[in-house]
């Protein structure tokens, strides 16, 4: 008796572009650790904001002596020598109380302070937004350069096709005495090229889909991506835009993050100045002390207090106007590197949007160089099957429209990422 059984068959994910880049940002440990800089940066906001309340405290102590602290005598009434008695008195002593202080003025110091805990949570947001645009450019990167490869395998796989023709074609002109064993072994070896270049690119292959796996978060490269048809993309327009780089530069969160340096030197420089400024608090308190006086006496005492402190730094001024100084100087750098920074990143804007059009422009030519080279091979084939060209000739004309696809591809995802490239320093992306 003979049983059939069915098993399921699974197939492999597909994932897109955009899922990657969903992926990513959602799995990749540099993304995660922003939002953990983030949160880091909230916390200290909020400690930042405690300082403006009161600070509390409480205190409590216990004294036991070895000695009466105070003695004294007391008269009995009977004749000397007994007429006096000494009593000694506060043995064990109870302290306890709580005072609350509310600063009034600390030069500054407690409003800067939170200004300077919410603009770490500004730089804690722009560093993420960076974090991201790298994370999403890496994952660009790998899955134009997996597209490239699995494209380059289907044109390999097509000249393979073409070849196993050729290969009959020759096979029966040896039989019949039109050619030699030559062109024969000239075509095998072709093959053989194709075969090498095809196992590099299969290695290769695996290679970036393990990286783009470990990148996204996945436990395996068990999964496929999702390639577009680059051939049928014929109707791609360059951007030639008119984009004003210097306006554009400010939507960048490295330009933020400039601005943000800026001014933390610039909080900075204020903390340090109030340190050096006259502070005033208030406060209140309450104390309870229990004193033991005598073996059987104890005495109480509770008290209420208000106090008022100025504090005002005298010989501190002297190192302070140097500290002062050299915040200044320290906001000085912080502008002169904003400034050449500043300049960097627009001669980045400019070279990438130069680079974006020249790809665009590698992608014409590719197509021109693929009608040239199937053209010339159409040619190649009906010249040889007519005995006007040899061998060798068919197959260069076979191996240039390979190498006009493969030019073709690399061209094409050379774009995309550029594009990429573009709409992240344009602050579009």
């Amino acid at each position: 008796m003979l049983g059939i059984i069915a098993f399921p068959a699974f197939s492999q994910e597909r994932l897109t572009l955009e899922k990657c880049k969903e992926l990513a940002l959602k799995n990749n440990a540099q993304s995660q650790n922003a939002d953990l800089s983030i949160e880091i940066a909230k916390q200290q906001k909020k400690e930042a904001f405690t300082k403006y309340f009161p600070s509390i405290s409480a205190t409590g102590m216990g004294f036991v002596f070895d000695k009466p602290l105070m003695t004294t005598e007391v008269e009995t009434g009977y004749p000397a020598p007994n007429d006096k008695v000494q009593v000694d008195l506060i043995k064990n002593t109870l302290v306890g109380g709580f005072m609350a202080t509310q600063p009034i003025f600390a030069g500054g110091q407690i409003v800067n302070g939170n200004r300077l805990a919410k603009a770490g949570v500004e730089a804690g947001k722009r560093q993420k937004q960076m974090a991201e645009n790298e994370v999403l450019l890496a994952t660009e990167r790998y899955f134009w350069q997996i597209v490239s490869l699995k494209e380059k395998m289907k044109t390999i796989e097509d000249s393979e096709t073409m070849l196993n023709r050729i290969l009959s074609d020759v096979k029966v002109a040896v039989d019949a005495g039109l050619t030699t064993r030559n062109d024969l072994l000239r075509v095998e070896l072709e093959q053989n090229r194709l075969a090498s270049s095809k196992l590099k690119a299969e290695n290769g292959l695996q290679i970036l889909k393990m990286a783009l796996a470990q990148h996204i978060g996945l436990k395996n490269d068990a999964f496929d991506i999702y390639v577009p048809n680059l051939l049928t993309l014929q109707d791609l327009t360059g951007l030639q835009d008119l984009t004003n780089l210097e306006n554009e530069v400010q939507n960048r969160p490295e330009y933020k993050l400039l601005e943000t340096s800026v001014e933390v030197a610039r909080l900075q420089r204020n903390m340090e100045i109030g340190k050096h400024l006259p502070s005033i608090a208030i406060g209140a308190g309450y104390n309870w002390v229990k004193m033991d006086l005598s073996r059987q006496t104890e005495q109480n005492k509770n008290m209420g207090f208000a106090f008022a402190v100025v504090s005002v730094p005298i010989t501190d001024w002297w190192g302070g106007t140097h500290a002062i100084k050299r915040k200044k100087l320290e906001l000085q750098q912080a502008e002169n590197t904003k400034n050449e920074k500043t300049d960097l990143l627009l001669l980045q804007m400019q070279q990438i949007t130069n680079e974006r059009d020249e790809a665009y422009q590698q992608i014409l030519l590719a197509q021109k160089s693929i009608s040239s080279a199937e053209e010339n091979l159409k040619i190649s084939r009906d010249n040889f099957n007519a005995g006007v060209i040899a061998l060798s000739d068919l197959l260069e004309a076979q191996n240039l429209l390979q190498q006009s696809h493969d030019q073709y591809t690399e061209s094409a995802t050379a774009y995309f990422l550029k594009l990429a490239e573009y709409e992240q320093v344009t602050g579009r992306q």
